[in-house]
């Protein structure tokens, strides 16, 4: 029996409150007038009154229109044939190739029980020795890059995709600018892992609704994909459009505002999200990279502030480059003892030596006399800026802690270091 109603209510911005019943909270449902049909989801249930989000805008919606209910939530084609295609927050294809046609998925289905995970223990190398040597990534990890507008943030989730030791990459854009869109395409085609890669792309330019869905696109065919045995790395950028998007549909809803605007349930709404990465017992694993942008440099925004009580550390990124204190992977202590006996050792001295390179700094600037020790240590700062920290660089895990043992060895004496005897003894770089 199909479910019609046709007293529509009320009409603001991309909302539309009909007078129904029987009706589920998330179900998508129909609005068709004399000259057109607009796919909508339910997204608020008061007494008999149902909201609704018009994907498409409610251009040409009346209150003549009939709502039709679906009876069943969003749902995304599930297959192989995925692999390679651009899709938009609706799910409906950007490439200008056809439709997929496979069995559907839902898409916001509940986090895996914690009993059905496993404890993160497997690295996830990207080829980036800011985070592979002092922050590592590690498999079914929820991590954000904290970024100011400006920053290469997009280039760096395009770097991590490219490089990371994972079988299947999934985008999803929010609020993108078309020539980021482009750029990661283009990186991702032209570096060779296109066709292991999924898009779900939301610009500037389209419905503000379809921004809503683009992290819940991603994470239902990511976790179908780990389902499988496939390692997923989920890349979301960036998730304080997807918070602003939240905050525009709350106004309209007239909700009361919590911190800044937002609505009260922005932790719940970014923890559904992150809280879907998950090593699943006897399948694969789906790791979360987001980035999320601090309007002004300012941690204690709402998006960043609760985002770090959700995820498991975070980066930061500053002036071009991963910033080596307060960014955090609060698991790296789960694989970097895994990966070789000096990992840890070297992380400690070239973070401790970059301290005491910025105290240096710090006195030059304000004019005080500076000794032997202190020019070392500031020559030891740009070698470690320039063939390490710098983004640009990019090499394997045990090429980067070689190379972190040669820039010690260039500036310090081995006893100057802090590190093991029996460690030195063992990878010190040899006299030639």
């Amino acid at each position: 029996m199909r479910k019609y109603f046709d007293q529509i209510t009320r009409i603001a911005g991309n909302v539309v409150t009909v007078t129904a019943t029987g009706v589920g909270y998330d179900e998508l449902a129909t609005i068709t007038g004399p000259h057109r049909s607009s796919l909508a989801q339910v997204i608020r249930l008061e007494g008999d009154q149902v909201s609704l989000q018009v994907f498409a805008g409610t251009q040409g919606v009346s209150t003549e229109d009939r709502v039709h209910f679906l009876g069943r939530p969003m749902q995304v084609p599930f297959s192989d044939d995925l692999f390679g295609r651009v899709f938009d927050g609706s799910g409906r294809p950007r490439d200008g190739r056809p439709e997929v046609q496979a069995e559907a998925v839902d898409i916001g289905s509940p986090p895996v029980n914690p009993v059905k995970r496993l404890l993160p223990s497997k690295m996830v190398r990207t080829g980036v020795p800011m985070i592979d040597v002092f922050n590592s990534l590690v498999e079914s990890q929820k991590l954000p890059i904290f970024s100011v507008a400006g920053e290469p943030y997009n280039d760096l989730l395009a770097r991590v995709g490219l490089q990371a030791d994972a079988d299947v990459i999934i985008l999803g854009g929010m609020g993108l600018r078309h020539d980021d869109y482009l750029r990661f395409r283009s990186t991702f085609e032209q570096g060779g892992v296109l066709g292991r890669s999924i898009m779900f792309i939301h610009t500037a330019a389209d419905p503000v609704v379809e921004c809503l869905l683009v992290p819940d696109l991603c994470l239902a065919v990511g976790e179908h994909f780990a389902l499988q045995g496939k390692r997923v790395l989920v890349l979301l950028t960036d998730m304080t459009a997807f918070s602003d998007a939240l905050k525009e549909i709350a106004i309209i809803m007239e909700q009361i505002p919590s911190n800044r605007g937002y609505p009260g349930d922005l932790y719940t709404q970014l923890a559904r999200r992150y809280e879907k990465a998950v090593d699943f017992d006897g399948a694969g694993s789906m790791t979360v990279l987001a980035c999320v942008v601090m309007p002004g440099d300012d941690v204690t925004h709402p998006v960043p502030d609760n985002t770090g009580y959700i995820t498991e550390g975070q980066f930061y990124l500053r002036s071009g480059w991963i910033e080596p204190f307060g960014s955090l992977s609060r698991l790296k202590q789960q694989v970097n003892g895994k990966t070789r006996d000096d990992h840890r050792s070297i992380m400690d001295a070239c973070i401790q030596l970059y301290a005491l390179c910025r105290e240096s700094r710090e006195k030059r600037d304000m004019g005080f006399e500076m000794s032997e020790w202190d020019s070392r240590l500031l020559t030891y700062g740009g070698l470690f800026e320039e063939q390490i920290m710098n983004l640009e660089v990019n090499i394997p895990l045990e090429e980067a802690l070689d190379r972190c043992w040669g820039i010690l060895a260039e500036c310090f004496e081995p006893a100057e270091t802090g590190i093991r005897r029996a460690i030195i003894e063992k990878h010190w770089p040899k006299a030639l």
